[in-house]
């Protein structure tokens, strides 16, 4: 297997000091996984660093094997903690945030994929402040308009689901219990159920997919009323997964971010080194700017 070398403008820094101890010894004392960690993000020194993260529930052993992704796989047998919640709360209530992430893996092995903790965690979050944005990247719950409705009802500012890759390469790099219409269904049910939610999607880029499918894909996403787009380099986490066939440069990411501007997308972050909960925050701040 080729492996291509990474070029120049994928390195990173290394995490630093402050904002990242806290947020470390945070998650830490209240026992908390993050999807920055799980998933080995780029970025996590980045954010950490200031102040953000992103909480991931249910666990930290996905039912599904995507092969792009680094997450543990395996059958959590149903376990659940019904304390995480609170403890969640207390954590964002420690760290000040004003901005939560909160994300999971998929939980096939729970008959509503967890949707219950998401919304528990959601109001917990939402009694210390109700002005704490609350950002959710959930599985595809089945598509199933009961389980998504009741964490739509929970009241999140940003409901997210990422479609991951365009249509014809969804076989080959997720689950095969995952589907490219499905995930679509999944952001239209939301939309069916409260239009006035932000709704937001990711792919990533570098698996082989052509211009075409990529424009395709962010048609597709518009149809369903997606507002916010974030769209990525794939990096290879480990020499099992699935190799990169190209490195797509900032100025790529720039046009690919144009022509979706023109889909009419509220908001868009292109760029080699974003990922789905990347600078979340100023995402939501940039939309309430447009509006005003």
């Amino acid at each position: 297997m080729q492996i291509l070398r990474k070029p120049g403008w994928l390195k990173v820094e290394l995490p630093g000091k402050g904002e990242f101890k806290e947020v470390r010894h945070a998650l830490k004392k209240y026992n908390l996984h993050t999807v920055c960690e799980e998933a080995r993000c780029p970025n996590l020194g980045e954010c950490w660093g200031e102040g953000t993260a992103t909480f991931m529930i249910l666990g930290n052993i996905c039912t599904r094997y995507c092969k792009f992704c680094a997450t543990q796989t395996g059958n959590p047998h149903g376990e659940i903690d019904l304390t995480e919640p609170e403890r969640v709360k207390k954590a964002v209530e420690e760290l000040g945030l004003k901005y939560v992430v909160l994300t999971s893996v998929t939980r096939d092995d729970l008959k509503d994929q967890g949707a219950s903790i998401y919304a528990a965690t959601i109001r917990a979050i939402k009694s210390l402040n109700k002005n704490i944005r609350v950002e959710v990247l959930t599985p595809d719950f089945y598509a199933s308009r009961e389980i998504i409705e009741s964490v739509v009802r929970a009241g999140p500012d940003v409901f997210a689901h990422n479609v991951e890759t365009v249509k014809r390469l969804t076989p080959q790099v997720r689950d095969r219990r995952f589907s490219y219409r499905k995930s679509l269904e999944t952001l239209k049910i939301v939309k069916e159920i409260n239009p006035d939610i932000l709704t937001k999607s990711g792919f990533m880029v570098g698996l082989g997919e052509t211009e075409e499918e990529i424009l395709s894909t962010m048609e597709d996403l518009r149809n369903v009323g997606c507002d916010i787009l974030t769209i990525g380099q794939y990096l290879m986490p480990t020499r099992r997964h699935l190799p990169v066939k190209k490195y797509y440069s900032p100025s790529e990411f720039e046009h690919i971010k144009e022509k979706g501007l023109e889909m009419g997308f509220k908001y868009i972050a292109s760029g080699p080194l974003v990922r789905s909960s990347y600078r979340a925050a100023e995402a939501f701040v940039s939309l309430l700017l447009d509006k005003s």
